[in-house]
């Protein structure tokens, strides 16, 4: 069963044409209406990059995306997730003291400077993690968590294997370098994605400028926290074999992005390249809500039930990237599984949503059952039976 629907920005928007009648000429010259331009995404001074929508996953501009490069402190923001992870969970809490060891006072780069023998709070070492990109309070979170950097980087792995990140491998909680330590822009993009929509209720403090402990105040180095107010994250990162990398992530009129750029050759062009592309997307681009979750698409018949319909939708929110002044081009089709038949739960997969820029499919997600309906009793199941024998036969004969 196949449903079009048109989509529109706003609820009860109503389509109309004017027709302008014409005397003289008797046939009236039709002047095409001008198509929305994208120029091509801007070149930048690095590795590796990438732009995407945060709420639809739509990829803007990439370039050597999928190469897997040294991510150096980008690695942190996998650090920062799982401990996020386990205060969403209840396992941990902001206020757990946790014990400073040797070996994290011992680990060199960049530092919150935690001592031997100090007892710091989880919100501190969190915060040490983010703004100051602190080693040492991730090898301490990584040894509270997981009894050690090595099972902790393990867990790393595990998790993003999970989310997706296909070309990524950790061998330590803080990206100093190693053989084997690894990812993507287009992983940590996808990364990024998650700490932003998973946990944002810790969002928050990707967005700090500073961050004191000890007497000792240290700035964050992202510097695009002080040149554009949009801007209210990620991470920063370098090694001498990375270069100097940038997660960035802006919010302007509702629509949210993240950059990735890798490589660059100083901490001024990782600002500026990601400056550029932040620029780039929120000029020729925007994102449209399409659906709520839980939203009612489709009502279709259900067979041999105690209910003689069924209530379909989706059970996420649907957002989708489109090239800007282009909206009144979406349609939506709604493929329904032919019949269907109780029992059915809340959740099962009954159908897609395909969703059309012109002719161009550009969003596609599951249309699932939004309620249960049980099997119905003996004489309702016969009856229903009997019904759809005969709209089957009527069906044949029309085709």
């Amino acid at each position: 069963m196949n449903v079009l629907m048109s989509i529109r920005r706003t609820a009860g928007l109503c389509l109309f044409a004017v027709f302008a009648a014409v005397v003289s000429p008797a046939v009236a010259q039709v002047i095409p209406q001008p198509q929305t331009i994208i120029p091509s995404a801007p070149q930048l001074a690095a590795s590796s990059w990438i732009l995407m929508d945060a709420n639809s996953g739509r990829i803007l501009a990439e370039h050597n995306s999928d190469e897997r490069l040294p991510p150096a402190s980008l690695t942190k923001l996998m650090t920062a997730y799982l401990v996020e992870r386990e205060l969403d969970r209840g396992t941990i809490s902001l206020t757990d003291m946790i014990n400073v060891s040797e070996k994290a006072w011992r680990t060199g780069g960049s530092k919150m400077f935690i001592e031997v023998g100090d007892r710091v709070s989880v919100d501190d070492l969190l915060h040490g993690i983010i703004i100051v990109s602190g080693n040492d309070a991730s090898v301490a979170m990584a040894e509270h968590l997981a009894g050690g950097e090595t099972p902790f980087a393990d867990l790393m792995n595990q998790h993003a294997t999970r989310l997706g990140m296909h070309n990524t491998n950790f061998q330590n909680a803080t990206g100093l370098p190693g053989d084997n330590h690894y990812s993507t822009a287009r992983d940590m993009a996808l990364l990024s994605q998650h700490i932003i929509n998973d946990y944002p209720e810790h969002y928050a403090i990707y967005s700090q400028r500073n961050f004191a402990f000890g007497g000792i105040d240290q700035p964050n180095r992202n510097r695009l926290l002080w040149r554009d107010p949009s801007v209210d994250g990620l991470k920063t990162g370098w090694t001498t074999e990375a270069g100097y990398c940038l997660v960035s992530s802006a919010q302007r009129d509702g629509m949210r992005l993240i950059s990735v750029v890798m490589g660059t050759n100083s901490e001024e062009a990782r600002a500026q390249e990601t400056q550029k592309l932040l620029s780039y997307g929120f000029r020729f681009y925007e994102t449209m809500k399409l659906y709520e979750r839980g939203a009612v698409l489709a009502t279709p018949r259900i067979w041999g039930g105690d209910s003689n319909e069924l209530r379909v939708g989706v059970d996420e929110e649907v957002f989708m990237t489109l090239p800007r002044n282009r909206n009144e081009e979406l349609r939506a089709r709604l493929n329904l599984n032919a019949d269907l038949q109780a029992p059915v739960a809340v959740g099962d997969e009954v159908g897609t949503l395909e969703v059309y820029l012109g002719e161009e499919v550009v969003g596609e997600r599951q249309l699932v059952a939004l309620e249960n309906v049980e099997e119905g009793g003996f004489f309702k199941r016969l009856f229903d039976q009997v019904r759809r024998f005969f709209s089957g036969l009527i069906s044949n004969f029309t085709d």
